[in-house]
């Protein structure tokens, strides 16, 4: 059913449209007269009507004018302009609102039908339009969604043979390099089962969640069994195969916060499994498998949330305690600063809590020497120190002799570091401090100092620290005020002049600082020395 907007100043016009309106056209209703534009806009804000017959020539606000606030209110709205003003300046004012309908008063009943009559026809038409585009919407949605459950099912069937991760990131928009399982546990507490709603309101929650935790990974939630479901994660090229631990761990943990926070741990035990990512599709049968098997040693255990799969057949835990990264967080640093006995007495705690680890074997102990060097070769690089040795550990060596190799290792690179520090890392303070002389008077960033000399910001800082005993800002702000002081001998120079030509941009700024590095202020400075 149309609604339809009669406005005009005259009654009897209103009647008569009123009357052809409701007896020549089926499925519409007149829902309200207006004698001006003002009422019209009062009564198309309560009514909201399709279609308005607008007359143009009204007193107060005339019609043009009603369609233009009309149009801001709602703009779906269509209008067919009456009016005995035959002239193109109305025309024109109105089609620039959209208005396509225009007829003439005296207006013949066949005129006002047919003008309706296309209008309605637009609308019903539109209508069908949106409603197809929904519901082709919400099939599209159903199927995708129906096909990456399949796809799930599929894989951990191992029976994925035609799509590659290309095929499957040009289907979610986005280039696609690896991918892993993480198989999430729900049972609920003190039954057996869950009931189908209940079965139902877990997976929807869990798909919520996914939702708000899940922000570098794409996702496909698999088909949910009586108390497991498998969740595929998709990694993008931005995300380094290299951090998975670091992203699923996170993911893991903001499930349990919105699980804590919604007091769910009351009703039902929720524990996760996550297998390794692998870079070919044909592989996540595998991810799938060393999930399962993690979760598998998981539930034999009260205390943990989740496991890491090492390799099918064996599991290994990442730790979920403090203490583990930050063993590996002092013994960055100590490598960094090139302290042998601190790193020696720092490794042998990592080397306890390790024989401390359950299931410790050869495999779990490479996995684990593997990641601590990948860390440490990173951090060197980041220095900008070249040292591409990594330690040789067979598969043959014992528990002892890896222990053994991995401690030759640190102190090798330990005293690599040393070398570094004492020779490279001398000559490129020394680069940055030149750096600073000609520069100071520009808007030197510490940032920009480091970019120059090649360095993280972070770490330039603290060895510029460590090895001149003062901050970056400190030594540049020593530096301005120190050729303050030269330019402050020349009496034709103002203060002002000296503060900009120095690379401050605020004279009183320029003042607070001189005063807090000389006891005096520039003006008091400059009367003692000049005189």
């Amino acid at each position: 059913m149309l609604k339809i907007l009669i406005v005009d100043d005259e009654v009897l016009e209103r009647k008569a449209v009123a009357q052809i309106v409701t007896s020549s056209i089926e499925n519409v209703t007149v829902v309200g007269e207006a004698p001006n534009g003002r009422v019209a806009i009062e009564m198309a804000q309560e009514h909201r009507p399709d279609i308005i017959f607008m007359d143009i020539k009204m007193p107060g606000i005339d019609g043009v004018q009603a369609v233009k606030e009309i149009k801001k209110m709602d703009a779906d709205i269509r209008f067919i302009m009456v009016s005995a003003f035959n002239t193109f300046e109305y025309a024109k004012e109105v089609m620039q609102q959209g208005v396509k309908e225009y007829i003439l008063k005296p207006s013949s009943k066949q005129d006002i039908v047919t003008s309706l009559q296309r209008v309605a026809n637009e609308i019903h038409t539109e209508r069908r339009q949106k409603e197809e585009q929904q519901s082709l919407r919400e099939n599209l949605s159903r199927a995708v969604s129906i096909a990456q459950k399949e796809w799930v099912s599929s894989l951990l069937m191992n029976q994925v043979q035609d799509i590659s991760f290309d095929e499957w990131g040009q289907l979610i928009g986005g280039e696609i390099t690896s991918g892993y399982m993480m198989l999430i546990y729900l049972e609920p507490k003190g039954k057996k089962t869950f009931t189908p709603v209940e079965k139902q309101n877990w997976y929807h929650w869990l798909k919520e969640g996914l939702k708000n935790v899940v922000k570098k990974h794409e996702i496909v939630i698999g088909p949910t069994t009586d108390t497991q479901v498998p969740i595929l994660f998709l990694c993008r090229k931005s995300t380094e195969k290299d951090y998975f631990k670091t992203n699923a761990q996170a993911t893991v943990e903001g499930l349990n916060r919105l699980w804590q926070t919604e007091g769910l741990e009351m009703d039902a035990v929720f524990k996760v499994g996550i297998g390794n990512p692998y870079s070919h599709a044909q592989e996540l049968n595998k991810s799938y498998h060393e999930a399962a098997l993690a979760l598998e040693q998981l539930l034999e255990t009260t205390n943990r949330l989740f496991l890491f799969s090492n390799k099918p057949g064996e599991v290994f835990e990442l730790p979920t305690e403090n203490g583990h990264f930050e063993i590996e967080k002092k013994l960055l640093d100590s490598i960094r600063q090139g302290d042998v006995n601190q790193v020696m007495f720092i490794f042998d705690s990592y080397v306890k809590r390790l024989e401390t680890t359950k299931n410790l074997n050869l495999e779990v102990l490479k996995k684990s020497f593997d990641e601590l060097f990948i860390l440490i070769s990173r951090m060197l690089h980041d220095l900008g120190i070249n040292y591409g040795r990594t330690p040789l550990i067979d598969r043959s060596d014992d528990i002892g002799f890896i222990f053994e190799k991995g401690k030759a290792h640190l102190l090798a690179v330990v005293q690599h570091v040393q070398l570094w520090r004492n020779n490279h890392a001398k000559g490129m303070l020394q680069k940055a401090k030149d750096y600073i002389e000609v520069h100071y008077a520009d808007s030197i960033t510490l940032e920009s100092a480091a970019e120059y000399v090649e360095l993280s910001p972070f770490y330039f800082s603290k060895l510029f620290k460590d090895r001149f005993g003062m901050t970056f800002i400190d030594y540049v702000t020593e530096i301005r005020i120190k050729h303050a002081k030269e330019e402050m001998l020349d009496p034709g120079k103002s203060l002002k002049e000296i503060c900009y030509s120095i690379g401050y941009k605020d004279p009183n700024y320029f003042s607070r600082v001189f005063k807090k590095q000389t006891g005096l202020s520039p003006t008091e400075f400059r009367k003692v020395t000049v005189n």
